[in-house]
């Protein structure tokens, strides 16, 4: 019983898969109309952003005449403040008053990303805008402005400025070519599951196989339709419909 069952399911599959080679055009277009699709939303509807990136170098002298380990050590520590304190209300208000800009808080926080890259005592300040001049023009005043209050405030030596914002070439959103692979793949795969939901909800006899494996019917032969035949009853029947109607 359990190898009757197990075959069964071997030969579904081998069904299936016959099935999806022959839909494959179908897979194929859906795959390619979805790509398209996906490219022309992510070029045309979907406004692309901007990243400027900006650093800052952060250490704390005891001695100005000399940088001791116990320096760096006391520069990584403090540089996990620092990286609440760029995005301050603070340091924030500063920003928005300087460049004489109308944006809240928070939706000025969210433009900002602070990163401190493992082992350093450096600052990433980076900044997503739609507009790649203001990215930078923003990235570069934040940079100013929370060195200048974070020396205030922790009353450390300085802080210097290592790069100042860059001026990005190519948005970093949308990213068009990994939208056009999942909108080819999302297509394929959903022609893929609709042939096999109608294949598999399909159940009309279409040969002696399917008698024999759904009813459990021995068949004796079978009768070959003569496909000329059917061509000429099909002339025929039509030609007396004409008639008939033209008599009528």
């Amino acid at each position: 019983m359990h190898e009757n069952n197990k075959e069964m399911i071997e030969i579904d599959i081998k069904d299936i898969l016959q099935l999806l080679i022959r839909r494959l055009w179908i897979i194929a277009a859906a795959g390619i109309l979805c790509a398209a699709a996906a490219f022309l939303i992510s070029k045309y509807l979907i406004t692309p952003l901007y990243k400027s990136t900006t650093s800052i170098y952060i250490i704390n002298r005891q001695d100005a005449t000399r940088t001791t380990y116990s320096d760096l050590q006391t520069g990584t520590q403090l540089t996990k403040d620092f990286m609440f304190m760029v995005t301050s209300r603070a340091v924030l208000e500063h920003v928005i008053e300087d460049l004489d800009i109308d944006m809240p808080l928070n939706e000025l926080a969210d433009l900002i990303s602070v990163r401190n890259p493992d082992g350093t005592r450096i600052l990433e300040i980076g900044v997503v805008h739609k507009d790649r001049y203001f990215a930078k023009k923003l990235a570069d005043m934040i940079a100013k402005v929370s060195s200048e209050q974070l020396v205030n405030i922790m009353e450390i030596e300085k802080i210097n400025i290592v790069e100042e914002g860059n001026l990005p070439s190519y948005p970093i959103s949308p990213n068009i070519a990994r939208n056009v692979l999942i909108g080819a793949f999302a297509g394929g795969a959903t022609a893929c599951m609709i042939i096999i939901t109608l294949y598999l909800f399909n159940d009309r006899i279409k040969n002696a196989d399917d008698i024999e494996k759904y009813l459990g019917i021995t068949t004796l032969g079978v009768i070959p339709i003569d496909e000329g035949s059917r061509k000429k009853k099909s002339i025929l029947a039509k030609k007396i419909y004409q008639k008939e109607e033209y008599a009528s």
